[in-house]
């Protein structure tokens, strides 16, 4: 840091100036505590313990009714000697106080000054310690320190990841003191917390880092004050490294390298790298947590929001235009962190055909999107697609709906999305690239590596993709010296394509170290001469000789083709080779041939300009120029053809008389002279007029251009050295390329280990299982339904109504066929070959986007359920048979289903006029009784009961009865239920009763 930037600010009582409001961030450490449920005892443990002058300012974060005062600052004043205030707008955070959170209010800092909002909600849910935290990291970079104390649910985490990626501290209480512990938990699973303590041990923690060179100094004065950081022992840490993770960081940038080995110094309170050496020596653990924080991952999704809509302006159009059905759109993702830029890609790419979808054919709408990173544990968080609500805090509610899944603990790309992405681990700098890819996004990874690594990156970039293909970096990176192989598609947003005529850039992939090879080791493939003919021999020799001296240009006056000897007009330039036109013309030839070309361009027109004197190797020679447009069949691109001719003078004539002719040839040359000069004063005023119209037009740019540098300015000027390097980190991801074949192996191990549970279940449940996809054809069955279907291992394939199973039943496919094409389940009783009775089911199969692929038939076992139910059956059936009172057995309906022999013997009446009718149409409808009707319709739905009953009638051949009528519901078989009606003559007992 400068130490302009340094200078200390006496804490005033007054509002503070844009001045004041950029010293206090960077004058001392800001420390966040974020609590929510049970937090106030935690919040009171802390400041009880903390010590009263550490030189840190204390912001406590707390979640608030907003509907009710908070009482939080007269409650924690009486635990700590330190000056504790509420919050209010714009007051200037010091050292040595501490602040709290007032209800209803969004807290933020910024350059040192606390600022209220209004209350902000993530999809209905109030997040303060996220949004203070993140603040806290843009404005305190190393110097914010975050502390997430007891609570519920999980906020906070994201706002310690945005710390820690700044070169912050984190913290968090332990489960055994927080009374709930959703909220510690959760950050601590994240990977973003260094200490997990209790709030006591928090307190004096912080006390001991409060005196610490990393947070008292801060990581902007490395290059000042803080020693220990010897070449030597730096190198010594990069072996290190590159023995235990295989990742060599030597030629990465050692600026933010030393930062982050500075941060984990100050985690163990250790000042010097020899030091911090000799603990690795001790506890070689720490270097896995040193790899970790040189591998901080900062993404987001949908970051930077004007990045995608280029991409949907500038190459998606691109992508289908012209594209055959087996050529997928491929896309390469190189440093995709935990995913959410690789899946951000695929939503945007995926919204963009949904709404040109009658423009691109449905035959080429395949997308392979190929992720890579150094990184397993970002790899397998980018596999699972699972994102913390924080996470997808800014994505819209209808993208949500449509891309994501809820589940517990927060939201997961669809799996239709997911499948569309390839993660595997990869090295950058040394692994062979992908190939022949139509766009790759390598945003903000080149920013942290030196220049020797990305002289090796860019041409691999560049080789990876096909001509045309379209390259995006971030918006601090650049191409540096291979910005000629790339036209410039949006310069704001960083999106480059790669020129179809460019020369194949040297690669350096094959080996495992960092040092370039050297370019002549890679010789080209021999080309295969064309067969030998006596013509085209004769026309190579004549055009060699004859032809003039010419050359083939683009629109960027880059050489493409060389015509006959064009080395007196044209030299290779000094240093890396370059087709450049400009670098290779020769001293008086640029002026000239740039104004044609120009012309030509405008004109669309065969351009000549004759007499142009160009400095050659045998000294001054006048040539001819004639610029020649030229379109190909298919390039979009356009050429023109340059022809060199040089004057020819005609032999002079010698006369007689000597002085005559010395007179005669001095005023010829007087007048060639003459009229040279002319041409060239003639050339100079048209080349003047175009340089001043050229010149008008470039200060209109360089006038709009430099409104903008004033605007950005306006902007940057509240930012100090120290931010602007903690941004650029903060911007980026420090990511490496992986394998697609790890990638296949992960999921091949999923597959099989699913598989290997599918076998195991399957193996182990004795119920036959046979599973049919939609086409009716056998894919997979249960070892007991081998001998019950009758299969054989090798009817695997064959349609289901091939086979011939031990069952009575002739319609099995159909049963299969109703249930897949209505989605409903079929049930059915069956009889076995050898008299056993089974239930056979048929369910669909659906798959777990509820879609149907087939059937799924099993066939349950009852057998000695149907038997014990026939001989209850039985058993009731002989009962009622031999009973002497007349018995009516009805179903659900009332109808008849049944009487014993003493109804037909008492009532006098036959079989047909009784079964199968309703018991109110039985004689003349002696039973239609209101009362009874009533009483009966309840039996069944109410398991209700009729009890003595009386009704008396005159039938017409047995004379006036009296009778007594009980009714039981009885269900011999599940789903079957009927009634028992019971009829008891009582006329005798009545008339006995009369006497």
């Amino acid at each position: 840091m400068k130490s302009s930037l340094r200078v200390k600010v006496k804490p005033a009582r007054k509002a503070p100036t844009a001045i004041d409001a950029k010293s206090p961030s960077s004058l001392f450490p800001i420390v966040g505590i974020g609590a929510s449920a049970g937090g106030l005892e935690a919040f009171s443990e802390l400041l009880r313990y903390l010590p009263e002058k550490t030189g840190m300012a204390f912001v406590l974060v707390q979640h608030l009714d907003p509907k009710h005062g908070s009482a939080l600052q007269e409650i924690l004043a009486r635990t700590t000697k330190i000056p504790l205030t509420e919050v209010t707008q714009g007051v200037a955070a010091e050292p040595d106080h501490a602040y709290v959170i007032p209800a209803n209010a969004n807290l933020t800092i910024k350059n040192g000054i606390l600022q209220l909002g209004s209350r902000l909600l993530t999809r209905g849910q109030h997040m303060p310690i996220d949004n203070f935290f993140r603040s806290l990291a843009e404005t305190a970079g190393s110097r914010a320190i975050g502390v997430i104390l007891s609570g519920t649910a999980s906020d906070g985490t994201e706002g310690c990841r945005a710390i820690k990626a700044a070169g912050g501290i984190t913290f968090a209480q332990d489960e055994e003191s927080a009374k709930y512990d959703s909220m510690p938990r959760s950050a601590v699973n994240a990977g973003c917390i260094d200490f997990i303590l209790p709030p006591k041990d928090i307190a004096r923690e912080l006390g001991g880092l409060s005196q610490h060179p990393y947070i008292a100094l801060g990581a902007g004065s490395e290059m000042e004050g803080f020693q220990g950081m010897a070449s030597s022992e730096l190198n010594a840490l990069f072996g290190l490294l590159r023995e235990s993770s295989g990742v060599d960081f030597i030629n990465y940038k050692h600026t933010t390298l030393q930062r982050r080995i500075r941060r984990r110094m100050a985690v163990h309170k250790i000042e010097t790298l020899k030091d911090y050496l000799r603990l690795i020596a001790k506890k070689p653990d720490e270097l896995d947590e040193l790899y970790r924080d040189l591998l901080i991952h900062v993404t987001g999704f949908f970051r930077e929001p004007e990045t995608f809509v280029a991409l949907r302006k500038h190459v998606y159009p691109k992508l289908f235009e012209g594209r055959k059905p087996d050529n997928p759109v491929r896309i390469w993702v190189a440093g995709c962190s935990t995913g959410e830029e690789v899946y951000s890609l695929a939503i945007t790419l995926l919204e963009y055909m949904w709404v040109h979808s009658r423009n691109i054919s449905q035959a080429a709408t395949a997308i392979q999107i190929f992720a890579t990173d150094i990184s397993d544990t970002a790899l397998d968080r980018a596999r699972t697609g699972l994102y913390a609500e924080a996470a997808v805090s800014e994505i819209s509610a209808e993208r949500l709906k449509r891309f994501f899944a809820r589940q517990d603990g927060g939201y997961q790309i669809n799996k239709s999305i997911r499948d569309m992405c390839i993660f595997a681990r990869q090295n950058l700098v040394k692994d062979p690239p992908f190939s022949n890819l139509d766009l790759v996004s390598c945003r903000n990874l080149l920013i942290y590596l030196g220049p020797v690594l990305q002289r090796r990156v860019i041409p691999a970039l560049h080789y990876s993709l096909k001509p045309g293909g379209f390259l995006m970096l971030g918006t601090s990176e650049n191409l540096g010296g291979f910005a000629e192989h790339f036209g410039l598609v949006d310069k704001k947003d960083k999106i480059y394509q790669k020129r179809k005529t460019a020369a194949r850039l040297t690669t350096y992939f094959a080996g495992a170290d960092y040092l370039p090879g050297r370019a002549a080791e890679a010789k080209p493939a021999r080309e295969v001469p064309a067969p030998y003919t006596l013509e085209r021999e004769a026309e190579h020799m004549l055009v060699n000789r004859f032809i003039p001296a010419s050359i083939v240009v683009n629109d960027q006056m880059e050489i493409v083709q060389f015509h006959g000897r064009t080395g007196a007009y044209l030299e290779p330039p000094a240093g890396q080779p370059s087709f450049s036109l400009a670098k290779m013309a020769r001293d008086g030839l640029l002026v000239d041939l740039r104004e044609a070309l120009d012309t030509a361009k405008k004109t669309n027109a065969t351009v000549r300009r004759d007499g142009v004197q160009i400095q050659s190797e045998g000294g001054m020679r006048e040539v001819n120029l004639e610029v020649m447009p030229l379109r190909g069949y298919s390039a979009p691109e356009r050429f023109y053809v340059v022809v060199f001719q040089d004057v020819v003078r005609k032999p002079e004539v010698f006369e007689s008389h000597h002085r005559a002719a010395k007179t005669a040839k001095a005023a010829r040359s007087t007048g060639r002279g003459t009229e040279l000069l002319k041409r060239e004063v003639e050339q100079l005023r048209k080349q003047l007029r175009a340089l001043i119209q050229e010149h008008e037009t470039i200060a209109e740019e360089f006038k709009a251009a430099h409104e903008e540098v004033l605007s950005a300015n306006e902007e940057l000027q509240s930012t100090n050295e120290e931010v602007e390097t903690s941004k650029e980190e903060l911007q980026s991801t420090n990511e490496e390329l992986t394998t697609l074949n790890e990638e296949m192996q992960n999921r091949n191990a999923e597959l099989g280990s699913a598989n290997n549970d599918l076998l195991n279940l399957l193996g182990h449940v004795d119920i036959p299982v046979v599973m049919v996809s939609n086409d009716l054809r056998i894919r997979r069955f249960t070892p007991p339904a081998q001998k019950l279907l009758n299969l054989l291992p090798g009817d695997i394939g064959r349609r289901l109504g091939e086979i011939r199973p031990n069952l009575e039943v002739e319609d099995l496919e159909a049963l299969a066929h109703e249930a897949i094409r209505h989605a409903t389940p079929q049930q059915r009783e069956v009889r076995t070959t050898d008299g056993g009775w089974r239930v056979l089911h048929v369910r669909p199969y659906k798959t777990w986007d509820n879609r149907i692929e087939g059937a799924v038939i099993s066939l349950q076992d009852v057998d000695a359920l149907k038997r014990s139910l026939d001989q209850t059956r039985e058993y009731a059936d002989t009962i009622v048979e031999s009973a002497r009172e007349p018995i009516l057995v009805l179903d659900d309906k009332l109808q008849v289903t049944a009487a014993n022999p003493a109804f037909y013997r008492v009532f006098e009446v036959s079989t047909e006029e009784t079964e199968e009718r309703l018991i109110f149409d039985l004689g003349d409808g002696q039973w239609n009784i209101p009362r009874l009707r009533h009483l009966l319709e309840e039996v069944i739905p109410q398991n209700s009961r009729v009890d003595d009953f009386e009704m008396s009638h005159k039938f017409p051949h047995i004379g006036q009865r009296d009778m007594l009528l009980n009714a039981r519901r009885i269900e011999l078989q599940p789903g079957h239920p009927f009634i028992l009606l019971a009829i008891e003559d009582v006329t005798d007992k009545s008339g006995e009763g009369a006497a």
